[in-house]
């Protein structure tokens, strides 16, 4: 199973840029139609996806060096800003009113400013696996920054998945909660298995998953959507 992660990890990382970039579309040109917050919403956490996979797919052909550890350096910032939008879809998807909307966006504010702060002090260095090129967190990176990564990689997603659960009971439809529960699962198997230096490849189907379900849950008549 290994080897066949190192052997396709290169041209997979390509497919899942491209897959993002027509998702990234397709969620900004619903919602010009729909005027469904959840498409818009989805499409600004895809373009955080998108420039992630971009970076790691561009590792695959590019050295490491000054230029890729700048652009590398902004995929940490773009993540932190981005990733806590998840809080307002959970926010949209309750359908909270004009005073719980406002609570929520100022919590995803102050969410994503801690983001981009953990993004420029996030301390990285060159790592090279399955023909990647990449700047991975060091050793020197803050303990507090380290703390924020967790909270946005594992805090953001458990409560998309209650919402989810409530979305399923209320609202007749499984998909919110399936984004989560992918996001998580696969964000959690590559410390489970043992692949602690593939875990950037290994979560990104779930990313794919999360954003796709999220566009099935926009499409649902029962979803809140404004």
């Amino acid at each position: 199973m290994r080897q066949l992660l190192l052997t396709y990890c290169p041209v997979f990382l390509w497919v899942f840029t491209v897959f993002h970039l027509i998702f990234l579309h397709v969620s900004f040109r619903r919602y010009g139609k729909t005027k469904n917050m959840i498409f818009l919403l989805t499409g600004f956490v895809t373009l955080g996806l998108f420039y992630d996979a971009l970076i790691l797919a561009c590792g695959t052909v590019v050295p490491g060096g000054t230029i890729l550890k700048a652009f590398s350096q902004a995929r940490y910032i773009s993540h932190g800003a981005l990733i806590p939008l998840l809080f307002a879809i959970c926010a949209y998807a309750l359908g909270w009113k004009k005073t719980g909307k406002t609570i929520a966006w100022i919590f995803t504010g102050i969410v994503s400013v801690l983001g981009i702060a953990e993004g420029i002090f996030t301390v990285s260095e060159l790592k090279e696996v399955a023909g990647v090129c990449r700047y991975a967190a060091s050793e020197a990176t803050p303990g507090w920054a380290n703390a924020v990564s967790s909270v946005l990689s594992y805090g953001t997603v458990v409560p998309l998945m209650i919402v989810g659960i409530w979305a399923w009971i209320k609202q007749k439809t499984p998909a919110l909660f399936l984004s989560g529960f992918f996001m998580f699962a696969f964000s959690a198997l590559g410390p489970a298995t043992g692949n602690f230096d593939l875990i950037f490849f290994i979560s990104m189907p779930g990313e794919i998953l999360m954003v796709l379900f999220f566009y099935f849950y926009g499409k649902h008549p029962n979803s809140c959507q404004k």
